[in-house]
């Protein structure tokens, strides 16, 4: 059965009281990242339902809001998600190479994950630091001015790190 642990659960309710009695639609996506963080890095369909019963609104209300948005995942994904910005000015500024570049480095296309689940590589649009370009997210990080050497550089930090904390 699908359920927060009780830190989290507390957090859905606080974060739930924030907002006038029957408009606690609006903690939905605070409540969807919490989710997200809790059960394995996505969202699938029981753990969407289970967050609309706590919100008591209906699950397509949920499944509308969390594939409309790029940071949420439908499917699971590896351990480093590389969420490269494709939008104008970052493709002017080589974001399709960047692109290839890491589908050619990894071995996958775009919105899949190396085989030993370590990366997933996918595109979302604009991360509003386009003076920064080509750039893309990983984790709460910006990586900015991306190179194929940068790539590589990034790709191995990740490995190291991955190797550390296993």
């Amino acid at each position: 059965m699908i359920q927060f642990s009780e830190k989290s659960l507390s957090k859905v309710q606080e974060i739930i009281a924030r907002y006038p009695e029957g408009k606690q639609k609006s903690a939905l996506l605070p409540v969807l990242h919490l989710a997200q963080e809790e059960f394995g890095g996505w969202l699938d369909v029981p753990v969407m339902d289970y967050v609309a019963g706590l919100l008591d609104i209906t699950p397509i209300e949920v499944y509308e809001v969390a594939t409309f948005y790029s940071m949420y995942n439908m499917k699971p994904v590896g351990k480093f998600l590389f969420e490269v910005c494709q939008t104008g000015p970052c493709m002017l500024r080589g974001s399709d190479d960047i692109i290839n570049y890491i589908k050619s480095k990894l071995g996958i296309n775009v919105g899949e994950t190396t085989p030993d689940g370590l990366f997933t590589l996918k595109t979302v649009e604009c991360l509003g630091a386009c003076g920064y370009a080509p750039m893309m997210q990983l984790g709460k990080l910006f990586r900015e001015h991306l190179t194929p050497e940068k790539v590589d550089a990034i790709i191995e930090e990740c490995r190291s790190f991955s190797a550390i904390n296993n």
